[in-house]
């Protein structure tokens, strides 16, 4: 008699259980344990599982036995697992990478990126505002990082002129740099013969790739100076007294003798700005949109250029203003009068926010380094001096010319170009973050004629002189930033991308009323809290209502039950509650006076 086969015992198990477990499939760059090398010994055999081996499966309606929650094993203290150290990753060819992970960044490196100082801690904090602090912190620490990491992409280094064997580089000419250089860069020296129209003022774009010029008989062109490509020339039949570009070299601005013109880059007159009369100086302002312009009528006028609207005008009640500059680094202007004063001027303010007395006679020339940290001023007793904007408008050096500078101009990293009639002399520092020597002179070159003005070219070793007798592109090493953003200031950018850079700039930018308070002295003031205005509005506030709204009410127990409010009892909880705020204050003030013990220590120390 036959019986019924037991479940799981003599079944035949399906097909695709009983085929063995076929072996993964290697790729030629991963380690291969099968096949050896001749003469090599085989590693352990590999334990295979067997057919008819199985897992031992419960039967459904078994109990389980429940552990009881005393163990009787005397528990022993798990050691804390090590953590694995990731494998090294392994290149297509198998080789393992020496150095896996990204590359360390020096701290001093990254430490210049880092915007926060982390040496100053907030007390009393609630626990949301310190964990955004946090994050805030950690987004910083990994920007800088990486600012720091793709530093190594500015391959660019900045020139130099150094002369043999203790040789004077001022005595080196012109012609001996162009024979030395390479054929590009010799093709950035060149003389433009213009004695009929001049003399001449001109001004370099933001990218630094195209250049505008006007003579003072009417002729006005703007080239790409890089290519020699015109891109427009007319004559517009009056005196022109100075010429800007605005925020691209799509705009040009041009004071001429009457009013304020703007043209556009094909010569054709889009505005005419009849408030704008008898302008003598220009300055574009290009993170704020503002036309600055000053007039004989002694009139410093804003004009916001997106919106087209004078926004701002002061009256400097100085007479004739014919010398200005702008600060790039907090947007300032600076004007110089005929007293010998140079007053610093803000739109949102109707008076000076500062004046300095720099000369005994008028004052001829201006200008402002990229930093913001130097100012350099010329006037009518031949003095040459340079002060700093440091809060201190203190002269660091001075020196007597010959000859009175008519026009001073400051490079990118720190050069100061002095026009002196028909003489320029260039004065070098030790870097873009101090001040120019005044004792030696880097450079000298003689013009054609004298000297009407004078710019650095963004991002190259070129002065541009306008004179009476044309323009004059010099080289001058070492006097240009050798990298740039392209994403700010891209000399190669195109027309779509110069759109695009347009719209983004002008989504930026700030409303009218806002950027007046931006433009001051100190623009990180911006982010402190004005603790003496705060406090009189308190005051004017506590005067009109006849009490502190703010004011924290006095402590008042609650009752309790069962004797527990007897009068002894609530002078008892006041008088804890007083100690307890007293003892918090106290603490406050014991970290405050550490830390300027600690901050006054490390002074002295340094």
């Amino acid at each position: 008699m036959e019986t019924a086969p037991r479940p799981g015992r003599d079944v035949p198990l399906k097909k695709d259980k009983l085929q063995a477990k076929r072996k993964k499939t290697r790729r030629y760059w991963e380690e291969e344990t099968a096949h050896t090398a001749a003469g090599a010994s085989p590693g352990p055999p590999r334990k295979k599982k067997r057919n008819g081996e199985h897992r031992l499966q419960k039967p459904k309606n078994t109990p389980i036995s429940k552990k009881s929650r005393i163990s009787k094993k005397p528990q022993v203290p798990k050691k804390p697992q090590e953590r694995k150290k990731p494998e090294p990753q392994r290149s297509l060819s198998g080789a393992q990478d020496p150095f896996p992970g990204p590359a360390p960044v020096p701290v001093e490196v990254a430490r210049k990126f880092c915007r926060i100082d982390k040496s100053k801690k907030l007390t009393r904090l609630k626990s949301k505002t310190r964990s955004k602090l946090e994050v805030a912190e950690a987004e910083e620490e990994e920007t800088s990082v990486k600012a720091a990491r793709s530093q190594l992409l500015l391959a660019e280094e900045p020139g130099f002129l150094e002369g043999e064997d203790g040789e004077d580089t001022a005595k080196i000419r012109q012609a001996d740099i162009v024979e030395a250089v390479d054929i590009a860069s010799a093709a950035k020296h060149f003389d433009l013969n213009l004695r009929q129209f001049g003399p001449y003022r001109l001004n370099y774009s933001r990218t630094g790739r195209h250049m505008a010029f006007g003579g003072r008989r009417g002729h006005v062109a703007t080239l790409d100076w890089v290519t020699k490509k015109l891109m427009c020339e007319i004559n517009v039949m009056e005196a022109v007294q100075d010429i800007r570009f605005l925020h691209s070299e799509t705009l040009l601005a041009v004071a001429q003798n009457r009013w304020l013109h703007i043209y556009d880059n094909q010569g054709i007159e889009l505005h005419c700005i009849r408030r704008c009369d008898r302008v003598t100086r220009l300055e574009f302002l290009p993170f704020h949109f503002l036309l600055a312009t000053a007039s004989e009528t002694g009139f410093l006028t804003y004009l916001d250029v997106s919106v087209g609207k004078i926004v701002a005008a002061l009256n400097a009640r100085a007479g004739r203003l014919s010398v200005m500059a702008q600060n790039p680094y907090n947007a300032v202007i600076h004007l110089g009068h005929g007293n010998g004063t140079v007053s610093l001027w803000s739109p949102a303010v109707k008076e000076p926010l500062a004046k300095i007395l720099c000369h005994r006679g008028g004052v001829r020339a201006v200008a402002v380094d990229s930093t913001g940290t130097y100012m350099a001023t010329s006037g009518l007793d031949h003095q040459l001096k340079i002060f700093d904007l440091r809060g201190t408008f203190q002269p660091l050096s001075a020196r007597t010319l010959p000859q009175g500078a008519g026009h001073l101009a400051f490079s990118q990293r720190g050069l100061l170009a002095a026009g002196m009639g028909d003489v320029v002399n260039i004065w070098a520092g030790q870097g873009k973050a101090s001040p120019p020597s005044l004792e030696k002179s880097y450079l000298t070159h003689r013009l054609s004629g004298h000297v009407h003005g004078l710019q650095f070219c963004p991002f190259e070793d070129v002065l541009g002189v306008g004179h009476s007798g044309g323009i004059t592109s010099m080289l001058v090493p070492g006097a240009a930033e050798p990298n740039f953003d392209g994403l700010e200031s891209n000399p190669y950018r195109s027309r779509k991308q110069r759109q695009e850079w347009e719209v983004k700039a002008l989504l930026d930018k700030v409303s009218c009323s806002l950027t007046f308070l931006l433009i001051c002295l100190d623009p990180r003031a911006l982010a402190a809290v004005d603790v003496i205005t705060l406090e009189q509005e308190k005051k004017e506030r506590i005067e009109r209502l006849g009490y502190d709204p703010e004011a924290k009410a006095a402590f008042q127990p609650k009752p309790k039950q069962k004797g527990r409010s007897s009068t002894a009892s609530l002078v008892k909880r006041k008088r804890k509650v007083m100690d307890k705020e007293h003892r918090v204050i106290a603490s406050l003030k014991n970290t405050s006076n550490n830390e300027k013990s600690a901050n006054n220590s490390v002074r002295s120390y340094i």
